[in-house]
């Protein structure tokens, strides 16, 4: 079994954006019917027949990231907008069983509005199985709030404990216009959050909290070397102590990305992923290969062939012990 732990719903329906438009205008109407056949064909044409014409099996589906756009302040806003795009991708995890597992977004605001994501965290992992999150570190979309390190964030690790799942470290759309959401801001932020748990004693307290850093981890791969020499100079653990904790997916659009990432990064922290349908499209005029088809990279890249199988699949069920639950192994 191949799973990719990092998929969004781009496909999603028009009446999605449609919702949320209005709730920007300031509107309070609810969602336009959504039948199961739009839900179906959404996927069908998309994220399912990419998957599985590359070999894939299983992917972990979370709502658009760009979308999420934590930086509108209001909660009540946040919370409807995260619970009408929760309920989409638990709906297409209940028509595709076998292919799709929910990630949810949680009602994140500059201001935190904690509360509304205890709450919502409660009700996709408890009542709708959802097997992960997905936690903005960057709500304001220019890195106004407290780092992840902070008590600030300390209850919502707490439950993620509790409920024993883990959360993906992912930004939404930037709202400097020096940083590209895409190009820049979802990098910084991987990268930024990495350097952020090297200065903290954050695991000692939360022995049991699992992040995945995506996008490959940013840059903390190239400059492993970096964050060694910062641990000696300041007398902070080595980064290798945070892999434990700390996992990296395999989003990395070039074969010599992967190759990099699988030479620095211990393959029991490498969980595969693609991203797909994401930020890139279309394929690299030199090779032929799409961009997001990361497991083309993974079948060129060496690798034992245990190792192969933790990356494509056992690391995942490990990281994610929900997903275990959902598909057992024989």
């Amino acid at each position: 079994m191949i799973i990719d732990i990092h998929g969004h719903f781009t496909t999603a329906p028009k009446a999605l954006d449609e919702f949320r438009a209005a709730q920007l205008r300031g509107e309070r109407s609810g969602l336009a019917p959504i039948s199961d056949d739009e839900l179906r064909e959404s996927v069908a044409n998309n994220q399912l027949r990419v998957m599985q014409e590359r070999g894939g099996d299983v992917m972990l589906l979370s709502p658009k990231a760009s979308g999420m756009e934590h930086h509108v302040p209001d909660p009540e806003i946040a919370n409807a907008w995260a619970a009408v795009s929760n309920s989409l991708v638990h709906r297409v995890s209940e028509l595709y069983p076998k292919n799709f597992a929910p990630v949810a977004q949680l009602p994140q605001t500059p201001a935190g509005n904690v509360a509304g994501v205890l709450a919502e965290i409660r009700r996709t992992v408890e009542d709708l199985g959802f097997v992960g999150v997905n936690l903005n570190p960057d709500p304001s979309g220019t890195w106004a709030g407290q780092p992840l390190t902070d008590p600030a964030w300390f209850d919502i690790y707490e439950l993620l404990e509790e409920l024993d799942v883990p959360a993906m470290v992912h930004v939404s759309t930037a709202c400097n216009p020096n940083f590209h959401t895409l190009g820049a801001h979802y990098l910084n932020a991987d990268t930024s959050v990495f350097m952020q748990l090297l200065q903290s004693d954050l695991f000692e307290r939360f022995p049991r909290l699992r992040f995945v850093i995506p996008h490959g981890g940013g840059a903390v791969p190239y400059h492993w070397g970096r964050y060694r020499g910062l641990a000696m100079r300041y007398g902070w653990p080595d980064p290798s102590d945070l892999l434990s904790h700390v996992y990296f997916d395999t989003c990395v659009y070039h074969q010599a990305g992967i190759d990099l990432l699988l030479d620095v990064v211990p393959s029991t922290n490498i969980l595969f992923a693609s991203e797909m349908l994401g930020a890139v499209r279309g394929a690299d005029p030199d090779t032929g290969v799409e961009w997001d088809d990361t497991l083309a990279y993974l079948r060129g890249a060496w690798l034992p062939a245990r190792d192969r199988e933790a990356v494509l699949c056992e690391n995942a069920l490990r990281v994610y012990p929900r997903l275990a639950d959902r598909f057992p192994r024989p």
